[in-house]
């Protein structure tokens, strides 16, 4: 199996049946007792059967439990390792932590988001995201929240180099937008979760309208992605001060700029140009250097 079984777990989490899902939560809270438990004790904690442990570990794309749990092993052994690196004890936040902590432990965790987005990005997708874009005749960027500032920052760096590219905020002139679309246009949705429902909605509009679609979602098995030809997929994992629309934003980022890099690689020439005059076009409007 490729990539790490936690973030596996998080994102299949909201499609798992209920006793499955009871499972999960039971593995994502105390990894490392699971690691030394046996079918029984898991089923035991879990309320459940052994039958549907063995269900369990097959819908999440392992033969049996055997398989899972040493999966498991290795993903706990390498968080341990990558605790230990970062010179804290436990990634969580609590009250008594001081300020060095919170600041070690949130960049612990925005490092460790970006790492397994990076290590887990289906690249196939991505160059077919790019290419996409690169090709664009115009890019309609959707998202509201956390996943707008997303939106408006792939808009931007988009625009910067020449591009035609839009990110309404407002979900009306989302789904206005979008229905002006056509053939050889592109649309990027963004939603953590892939269940809200104006990224859907105009994502669906643009997909109707010809427009190659694109997901960029923490969940690949959400509406969302559904209705999207390419998924690019995050690994942002909540924790008790960073909700999904915190947690999510420093992977959204990532795919952001893992996008703009490749779409300005292609358009190279076009790029350096159109970077120099944006750089150009606003210097009047900075402060000269302070002079002793």
């Amino acid at each position: 199996m490729n990539g790490d079984v936690l973030v596996r777990l998080r994102q299949a989490l909201p499609t798992l049946r209920p006793a499955e899902a009871r499972i999960a939560q039971v593995v994502l809270d105390d990894a490392v007792g699971v690691v030394g438990a046996t079918i029984t004790e898991l089923a035991a904690r879990a309320g459940t059967s052994q039958a549907t442990v063995v269900r369990f570990c097959r819908a999440v794309g392992y033969a049996g439990y055997p398989e899972f749990r040493i999966d498991l092993a290795q993903a706990t052994s390498r968080h341990a390792l990558e605790l230990e690196r970062s010179g804290i004890a436990e990634g969580e936040i609590n009250q008594t932590d001081t300020t060095t902590d919170v600041v070690s432990k949130i960049a612990f965790h925005e490092a460790r988001t970006i790492e397994e987005t990076a290590r887990m990005l289906d690249l196939d997708a991505l160059e077919r995201a790019v290419d996409a874009l690169a090709g664009a005749t115009r890019t309609d960027v959707y998202g509201v929240g956390s996943s707008g500032l997303t939106a408006q920052d792939l808009a931007q760096k988009l625009s910067r180099i020449g591009m035609i590219c839009t990110a309404p905020l407002d979900p009306h002139l989302q789904l206005t937008s979008a229905s002006l679309l056509a053939p050889g246009c592109a649309a990027v949705a963004v939603s953590h979760t892939g269940r809200t429902v104006e990224a859907l909605q105009a994502l669906s509009l643009a997909r109707d309208a010809g427009a190659t679609t694109i997901a960029v979602t923490n969940f690949p098995a959400s509406p969302l992605a559904d209705v999207a030809e390419i998924v690019l997929t995050t690994t942002a994992r909540e924790t008790q001060f960073r909700s999904g629309a915190l947690s999510s934003r420093i992977a959204q980022l990532a795919v952001v700029d893992f996008l703009f890099v490749r779409v300005a690689q292609q358009r190279y020439t076009e790029t350096a140009a159109a970077l120099k005059a944006t750089y150009d076009a606003v210097q009047q409007h900075r402060l000269p250097p302070r002079t002793r």
